[in-house]
């Protein structure tokens, strides 16, 4: 009897944390969206050096209080599937922990030799915006398409790689260090440069045949553009069509991506 309470309990509570079809979920959702805003400003107002002197105080209690709300959010999570280490090391999951431990570990370093340390941990807490992540369901849209074509962008990215270094070592024969190009890998940097129509302009041929050779990088660079966005705009149309599948989070790892028909979870075997 008390397994079976603890048990709904604890179904309740996943509908309300990580189901956001739910009347429950979305006020939850919204709950937190207000708090992940909010305490973004804080940091952006607490990094300007007058609004750190005259409001500092307030902005230490207004932190302390969303590193708790944040942690309590974060136990909650961990509580209400029944494999929390399946959270804990997944992406978000570590995104949310390193939302919280800056204010933790500002309790153990102190003196006046640890500000700089203080600060630099004080801008882990802009973290917090990828926390946003768990509630922007088209961001999670997004991600999934990114996800399926890093293959391909991989193989594209390595052509891409292949040519810089190939039109490097041209531009470095043939305008030599007299102009500019002293070594292979200074070519490399300025055919990168070139390439993605950049054009810092620190570095530019001055020969016949290095401004040839340039023309030839700067349009094989427009079409280059082109190849990625191609990738990443198909694989959004096929996420589209199986967007139906991702409301459904699994009680065991609180993953999502599912089947519309399917019983259990396919990331860790949990009855769905």
């Amino acid at each position: 009897m008390v397994q079976g309470t603890k048990q709904t309990w604890q179904q309740k509570l996943h509908e309300v944390i990580y189901e956001s079809a739910t009347p429950a979920g979305k006020l939850f959702d919204v709950i937190l969206l207000g708090l992940i805003f909010s305490s973004i400003v804080v940091v952006i107002l607490d990094s300007d050096v007058e609004w750190h002197r005259s409001h500092g105080q307030f902005f230490r209690m207004l932190e302390w209080g969303f590193t708790f709300l944040f942690t309590l959010e974060y136990i909650l999570r961990l509580v209400s599937i029944k494999r929390p280490l399946s959270y804990v090391f997944s992406f978000l999951g570590i995104i949310d922990l390193l939302s919280i431990i800056p204010g933790y570990l500002s309790l153990f370093i102190v003196g006046s030799q640890s500000l700089l340390v203080l600060r630099a941990l004080r801008l882990l807490r802009i973290f917090r915006i990828f926390k946003l992540t768990h509630y922007l369901s088209e961001m999670q849209f997004l991600l999934g398409a990114l996800r399926g074509s890093m293959k391909k962008i991989s193989i594209f990215m390595l052509v891409v790689l292949t040519l810089v270094i190939i039109m490097g070592s041209v531009m470095y024969v043939v305008e030599g260090g007299k102009n500019g190009f002293h070594s292979i890998a200074e070519s490399i940097y300025w055919a990168i440069v070139t390439i993605t129509t950049v054009g810092y302009g620190d570095i530019s041929p001055t020969t016949a045949m290095g401004k040839f050779v340039a023309s030839v990088i700067m349009l094989m660079g427009y079409a280059i553009i082109a190849v990625p966005t191609g990738i990443v705009t198909t694989e959004m149309a096929l996420a589209m069509r199986k967007k139906e599948h991702l409301d459904q989070a699994c009680r065991g790892c609180g993953r999502e991506g599912h089947e519309s028909n399917a019983i259990f979870c396919k990331f860790c075997g949990e009855k769905l």
